[in-house]
C-alpha cells in the first residue's frame, strides 16, 4: 500500500501504571489546576474538586493530559483523546501484567497481526 494510499490518521495507545507516593502532593496540584482553569464552568468545578478529593486516581486524570504528550511533535495534530485513572491491583511478577503481550493481535503497534510493516 502505498503512502497515498493508508489513512493519515494513528492510533497510540499507551498504558501507564503509576505507583503513587505521595496522594497529598497529587491531590494538591490536581486541586491548583482546577482553580486555575478560568475556563471551568462553576458546576463541573465543584465537580471536579469534590471527585479529586476522594480519589487519587482522579486526581491523577486530572494532571495528566494526552496533549502534554504529543504537543511538540513536528508534524503531528492531535485531533482526539479520551483518558482515564482507576486504582488496580498491581503484581509486576503477574502474566497478567506482561507489557510485551498485545491485546489484539490485529492492531499490533508494526500493522499486520504478525507485525510485519506491510
Amino acid at each position: 500500500m502505498s503512502t497515498s494510499e493508508t489513512s493519515r490518521f494513528v492510533r497510540l495507545r499507551v498504558d501507564l501504571v503509576l505507583e503513587i507516593e505521595d496522594g497529598a502532593a497529587i491531590t494538591g496540584a490536581a486541586l491548583q489546576r482546577i482553580a486555575d482553569d478560568v475556563d471551568m464552568p462553576a458546576d463541573e468545578r465543584a465537580h471536579a474538586v469534590s471527585a479529586v478529593n476522594e480519589d487519587e486516581a482522579e486526581a491523577l486524570a486530572y494532571l495528566v493530559d494526552p496533549f502534554d504528550l504529543v504537543g511538540d511533535v513536528p508534524g503531528v495534530e492531535l485531533v482526539q483523546a479520551s483518558w482515564s485513572s482507576e486504582p488496580v491491583d498491581y503484581d509486576p511478577d503477574s502474566p497478567d501484567w506482561d507489557l510485551d503481550v498485545d491485546d489484539d493481535a490485529s492492531d499490533d503497534a508494526f500493522g499486520g497481526p504478525d507485525g510485519s510493516r506491510g
